[in-house]
């Protein structure tokens, strides 16, 4: 039973740092962006999502607050 939690943590550990280079590459971009607009289009992108959530309304709004609180407490 051990091996099996030990390999979970393991994996578990992989996506925690897969998605930390995620969040870095990402803030990077969006640096780029602003310094270089037109580069990366990560900002466009960023916009269409946030625009995406407001066409919901208050649905696009609590999925977005819970996608916050799920991010943050990793």
């Amino acid at each position: 039973m051990t091996s099996v939690k030990d390999a979970m943590s393991t994996v578990n550990g992989w996506l925690r740092d897969g998605t930390e280079i995620g969040v870095t590459l990402i803030v990077a971009f969006v640096i780029i962006d602003v310094l270089f607009p037109g580069t990366t289009g990560v900002v466009k992108n960023i916009g269409v999502i946030v625009g995406q959530f407001s066409r919901e309304g208050i649905a696009g709004l609590i999925a977005l607050l819970l996608f916050l609180a799920l991010f943050k407490n990793k």
